[in-house]
């Protein structure tokens, strides 16, 4: 195996060593190369002998460096490799229900461990081979996320629609006899993986602490596009309510054993169950964030934090703030707080609602630009519009629909401002 060097960074060892693009890099100290894992863990070493070919010829090159300098090459795809897609069917699946007619990528269900590593992206361990299973663990590579969903081998497989599903669990035993650090996630769907269910997952991770160092519990995400797949229905109020109980049963014994409730309802649930959000100490080191666990009180937190050192006087300013319709009620008090000290400062939140995907779909990084601009037609918008990062792509310039922010802002008329979802930034870009 080899992996054509694709550019070399200009000033790097590479290009001192005289490498070329095209080089074929066959192994570094008698490793292959395969892939980005591969290059980062073998390239660290101060001392290195690569093997490359060049126009079918093979030659060395010996290198002296400082640890974990980097060479300084670049191949045709980030990984070196494809990304890897996913094998499962799962029931839930929210790439299922998009509709047609959308940019390829949109579709694209990716199911890679190096992509857990470096980007904190879930997987399922399906697509794990032996030989991958074995790198993991002599790499060390940690943490790992894992998409678990029930802990129950034939449910498991039922809900994935994989028959190599239910071998999950004895994977997990391997990565945490050998030290592998996991997050997990429970996709939480009423009737199928809840109730007794749950307890079992929530108790057989629990055997794994402290390698399993937080399980994130999810109500599925449905969409109005479930045309031929498999009936699925929301939470209402109770079975949220009840799924939380049930959740906190064990999240509390665990606390008192170990010190860690290791378990948390989303805030979702919580919103579905119509609860108070707990207080930001019941989410610890917030390490589920990602999973929409924490993520309004935190934000409130921080924002909270940063209105106590804000001086009361400050030039006055009109704006307008778009997000999904489960937040807007917070965003609301956050303002309402702002304006006690800044009587100056006015806010609009405008919550959109989400026609593309469907109501219950509430989140604002599912708003799409054609669902925003219908929420504020005929609006006056002050000064400038802010958005949360979050409801544009990683390309920045596009919500998910392929309306762009150019496009957007042509038509808002008023200057757009981007916000990250941290309470601190929230509070600068609100008072300008």
């Amino acid at each position: 195996m080899s992996v054509a060097i694709y550019r070399l960074r200009p000033g790097s060892i590479a290009e001192k060593k005289r490498l070329r693009p095209g080089d074929l890099l066959i192994s570094i100290n008698g490793n292959p190369i395969n892939d980005l894992l591969d290059l980062d863990f073998y390239a660290a070493e101060p001392r290195l002998t690569l093997e490359l070919e060049r126009e079918g010829r093979r030659r060395t090159v010996r290198v002296r460096k400082e640890q974990y300098a980097d060479l300084g090459l670049e191949f045709e795809t980030y990984l070196i490799d494809q990304e890897r897609s996913c094998r499962n069917g799962c029931i839930f699946c929210f790439v299922d229900q998009m509709p047609p007619g959308m940019r390829e990528s949109l579709y694209f269900k990716d199911d890679d461990a190096r992509l857990s590593f470096l980007f904190g992206n879930y997987i399922t361990l399906t697509n794990l081979s032996e030989q991958e299973l074995d790198r993991i663990i002599r790499m060390h590579i940690s943490p790992i996320n894992v998409s678990v969903h029930t802990t129950n081998p034939a449910l498991r497989v039922r809900m994935m629609r994989n028959r190599f599903a239910g071998e999950a669990l004895g994977q997990m035993k391997r990565l945490a006899q050998a030290g592998i650090r996991l997050n997990c996630q429970l996709v939480l769907c009423p009737g199928v993986n809840d109730g007794p269910e749950l307890t079992r997952s929530l108790e057989d991770l629990g055997a794994l602490w402290p390698s399993v160092q937080s399980v994130a519990c999810v109500p599925v995400g449905l969409t109005r596009y479930r045309e031929g797949l498999c009936p699925l229905r929301p939470y209402d109020k109770a079975a949220a309510g009840e799924t939380i109980d049930r959740i906190e049963r064990f999240s509390e014994a665990f606390l008192e054993a170990h010190g860690t409730r290791l378990a948390y309802p989303s805030d979702e649930l919580f919103l579905k169950a119509e609860r108070p959000l707990p207080e930001e100490e019941y989410y610890e080191d917030f390490s589920q964030l990602e999973n929409g666990v924490g993520v309004v009180p935190l934000l409130m937190e921080e924002f909270r934090a940063a209105l106590a050192d804000l001086p009361e006087s400050g030039q006055a300013r009109r704006v307008s703030l778009a997000t999904g319709t489960a937040a807007a009620p917070f965003l609301r008090q956050l303002v309402k707080e702002l304006q006690t000290k800044r009587k100056s400062l006015e806010c609009t939140v405008i919550p959109v609602e989400n026609r593309f995907f469907g109501e219950s779909i509430n989140v604002a990084g599912l708003v799409t630009g054609r669902d925003l601009l219908a929420a504020l037609e005929g609006r006056d918008l002050g000064e400038a519009l802010l958005l949360p990062s979050v409801m544009l792509r990683h390309e920045q310039d596009r919500f998910l629909d392929d309306v762009t922010l150019e496009e957007l802002r042509q038509k808002a008329g008023v200057p757009v401002e981007i916000c990250e979802i941290d309470g601190a930034q929230l509070l600068a870009a609100l008072k300008g």
